[in-house]
């Protein structure tokens, strides 16, 4: 029997896969089942919220079963901060990140404060913040026990660190992160690589093919064909093919 999703606020996306639309920032989580794991796709901006995610995700799995394996889909506050509200899963991330989340603790504590996250939570987040233990160059893959998922480096774009999750099915379904966004113009901040932005949408679609549901970091669920109007509309912005 699937899990059901709604009942505890998520959204369904297939079977044993569905997502949450975090307040604030829009920022979505998703959380794949296996038989024996569960990887949750980003951990929200908060170590609350992380907690937060926690309670649900350990609801929704049922039998005492919790997430076991984290990707991270790129250093931004809101989608790292939670991290610490799960000990013993494994961490993953595009290579670089590992080092990169240390060493701006203290820029990312800000960027949430900025952003209206208290002070006293930013802190003890910043404090907090756990960096992927597992690099990913290239693709990896994930056996969850009844289901394999793929983690792909499809950067660099939004950032120089950008990991999606390709999860096989009917529908299939990627977790883009921010390389995709719906619910407005994708943000380009100051560590974006826009020259490669669009190079990195080119490698979702190959990852997913023109059926794939394609989970943005903030947004709608969309299609390919919304993920190549996007892929247009970057490289106009950034004067690239």
């Amino acid at each position: 029997m699937d899990i059901a999703w709604e009942d505890h606020g998520w959204e369904r996306l297939a079977e044993g896969v569905g997502r949450r639309r975090l307040p604030g920032w829009d920022a979505t989580c998703g959380l794949i089942a296996g038989r024996d794991g569960a990887l949750l796709y980003d951990t929200g901006s908060t170590l609350a919220e992380g907690a937060e995610l926690r309670v649900q995700a350990e609801a929704l799995l049922g039998g005492g079963r919790r997430v076991t394996h984290i990707a991270l889909s790129h250093p931004h506050f809101d989608h790292v901060m939670g991290t610490a509200a799960f000990p013993g899963a494994e961490v993953f991330g595009a290579v670089g990140m590992d080092t990169l989340l240390p060493r701006d603790r203290e820029e990312l504590r800000a960027d949430s404060v900025r952003f209206g996250v208290p002070e006293e939570e930013a802190a003890r987040s910043a404090r907090a913040l756990v960096a992927p233990g597992h690099p990913v160059t290239g693709e990896r893959l994930l056996d969850l026990g009844g289901r394999r998922v793929l983690l792909a480096n499809v950067g660099p774009g939004h950032t120089g660190h950008d990991l999606a999750v390709l999860v096989p099915g009917e529908p299939e379904v990627v977790f883009c992160g921010d390389l995709v966004e719906e619910s407005g113009e994708p943000q380009a901040g100051p560590d974006a690589i826009g020259a490669r932005w669009p190079a990195a949408l080119d490698r979702l679609l190959a990852l997913g093919g023109e059926t794939a549901a394609y989970v943005p970091g903030h947004g709608a669920v969309v299609g390919a064909a919304f993920v190549r109007a996007q892929r247009t509309a970057l490289a106009e912005r950034f004067g690239v093919s």
